[in-house]
């Protein structure tokens, strides 16, 4: 497929529930990820991910082509590292700003819109004076942890957990 520049901005509310959809959508399909049966909670924070928004330092940005009304990829910037997980995952992280939930249309995958939202995360994070940005992935994950690693972020394991029996791994992109 051919790359295009999209155009990353805020997501307004009246995106939230398709930003929603698409998070699950995306989500569902990846191979070997836990269905929303399994971890119906988690698909639920997913589905209402506007929700994410009231936290102090989380931005919910999206990714459109021009003329294109739907929505091409979405992430989540968290300015606060301790508003990052609601599990606690990564508040003690200093100076650092955090790039959650990102996920990119079937239809817009392959055109470089997960490194532009990515990108748009380390624009926002260096602006703001972090040190360093933090993100998770999973092993059914792989085309983003191989992008991620080609863009400099290395494995931190001490970001490591478990989301039930989900191995999640934790990267580090140093940022001074």
């Amino acid at each position: 497929m051919n790359k295009q520049a999209y155009t990353i901005r805020n997501a307004t509310p009246h995106e939230f529930a398709e930003i929603g959809q698409l998070l699950v959508e995306v989500y569902a399909q990846l191979e070997g990820f836990p269905q929303p049966a399994e971890q119906p909670d988690y698909y639920a924070f997913l589905a209402n991910i506007g929700d994410i928004t009231q936290k102090p330092g989380a931005v919910l940005f999206v990714a459109q082509a021009e003329g294109e009304k739907r929505i091409a990829g979405t992430v989540v910037y968290v300015g606060d590292m301790r508003y990052y997980s609601p599990l606690g995952i990564a508040a003690g992280e200093q100076d650092g700003a955090g790039c959650r939930l990102l996920a990119v249309a079937p239809w817009a995958q392959g055109q470089g819109v997960g490194r532009q939202l990515t990108e748009e995360c380390i624009s926002q994070a260096k602006k703001q004076q972090k040190a360093q940005l933090i993100l998770h992935s999973t092993q059914a994950m792989q085309v983003a942890w191989k992008m991620y690693e080609a863009m400099g972020f290395k494995r931190a394991e001490e970001l490591d957990f478990l989301q039930g029996n989900l191995p999640v791994f934790g990267f580090r992109l140093p940022l001074a």
